[in-house]
């Protein structure tokens, strides 16, 4: 069986069945490639029956002497080993080389977060344009606060999504999965004076938040809308939407949220997921325990 046959079957199944994100589906068609080329030019290898455990680690070692970081080289051996569990169950390949490659150490990176403190002032006291472009960007920041959801779910946000009687909003996550998430009743009410605007500006189309040419919105702009505003409250060198998403998660944490309940708002698919979020939890205890104990 032809390696890059093999390869486009996988994305296809990716694409059309197991419905991954454009993200998702770039990231690991670039991961496999780059392996396939690799195969290609230190062995002329170009059949799957041809790689073995040695050849991969190998790979491995390229990367490294490349100065490729552990956490990439991690990932991307995560995405070959997902490419062999199509290839057993799909074409039932018996050899697994992959099995006995070991990923390099990752140091555990916990999820950076905003402080209450600056939260507040991100919302309440952060001038913001009184015209269109300025309602829009607070509401942008105040749904990522509120509703910890993705950068791409903010997006693809409709109209027809917002339940203002029962105060919540049906977001479409990752491999289409929707859930629902509750929402206050001041995003709700800056989310009706949006539509006002949105439509005194004659932008008729569906999706809750447009350009000011009345466009979709795009991942670059949303990025920028937030990067803009998290700098004039906060000197983390990382000033994302997926920042306020962490923010979101770890204050609900803090502030006694179950962990389960997180994770259904978060949309994980798994508890493992929301479990990182727990660790800035315990270094707030060990904070406050370091000030407020006598004997600490």
């Amino acid at each position: 069986m032809l390696l890059v046959d093999s390869i486009n079957n996988y994305i296809k199944f990716l694409q059309y069945e197991k419905l991954s994100s454009k993200h998702t589906v770039q990231a690991y068609q670039t991961d496999l490639f780059q392996f396939y080329t690799f195969l290609e030019f230190q062995y002329s290898i170009d059949c799957i029956k041809d790689i073995n455990h040695h050849i991969i680690r190998s790979w491995l070692a390229q990367m490294l002497n490349e100065g490729i970081s552990a956490r990439s080289i991690s990932r991307k051996l995560s995405t070959i080993r997902a490419f062999y569990r199509f290839l057993r169950k799909e074409y039932h390949i018996d050899v697994n080389p992959i099995s006995k490659v070991q990923a390099p150490n990752v140091e555990k990176r916990l999820p950076v977060f905003v402080d209450s403190k600056s939260i507040e002032k991100l919302i309440d006291e952060v001038d913001y344009n009184d015209d269109f472009e300025g309602e829009r960007d607070k509401l942008i920041i105040n749904l990522f606060y509120s509703a910890g959801i993705r950068l791409s779910e903010l997006i693809y946000l409709k109209i027809s999504d917002i339940d203002n009687f029962n105060h919540q909003i049906k977001v479409l996550g990752k491999r289409k999965k929707e859930r629902i998430i509750p929402v206050s009743s001041e995003i709700i009410n800056q989310i009706k004076i949006h539509l006002i605007n949105k439509k005194s500006n004659g932008f008729s189309n569906e999706m809750l938040f447009c350009t000011k040419k009345g466009l979709n919105m795009y991942p670059r702009l949303v990025y920028n809308i937030v990067h803009l505003k998290l700098a004039l409250v906060s000197s983390l060198k990382k000033k994302s939407p997926h920042v306020l998403r962490h923010t979101y998660a770890t204050h609900l944490l803090n502030n006694g949220a179950d962990l389960n309940a997180i994770k259904e708002l978060l949309g994980h698919s798994s508890l493992a997921a929301t479990q990182i979020y727990t660790h800035n939890s315990i270094e707030r205890l060990k904070e406050v325990y370091k000030n407020k104990h006598p004997r600490s």
